[in-house]
């Protein structure tokens, strides 16, 4: 593997901003949340160029081609250089789907919730949670 550049799986998510803290990054490694060319990583498996990676956030699950391993976190502008969004539509919906829904709205100035707002509101977000 001479001439590539090779990077620990935790370290990678980390730099391209997948995840906020490296710890974060482990802890998802660690938990299966992770495939590297649909092999379950281990956060010290390392990543080479034109892996792909599957990173499972609930409720969707993202997919990614590595263009350029780095080790160093990068600027949001550059992240694009690193990675290739492979991740269908549908799946991109789900995640529209489902800030729509849990937020709700309430018309300005109408105040808090009342306690029966609240737990009819909490109904709700619980049969989402299940989609």
């Amino acid at each position: 593997m001479e001439g590539r550049t090779t990077v620990r799986t935790d370290k990678f998510l980390w730099a391209a901003r997948l995840y906020k803290t490296r710890s974060m990054a482990s802890e998802a490694c660690r938990k299966g949340k992770i495939l590297i060319n649909g092999i379950e990583a281990k956060p010290s498996r390392i990543i080479s160029e034109d892996d792909i990676l599957v990173v499972k956030k609930l409720p969707v699950t993202y997919t990614y081609k590595v263009l350029k391993p780095a080790g160093n976190r990068v600027s949001a502008a550059i992240v694009p250089s690193l990675i290739e969004d492979l991740t269908p539509e549908e799946e991109k919906s789900k995640l529209l789907l489902r800030k729509s829904l849990i937020g709700g709205y309430r018309e300005k100035g109408a105040g808090r919730p009342t306690k029966k707002e609240r737990r009819s509101l909490d109904r709700l977000s619980d049969g989402i949670n299940h989609l």
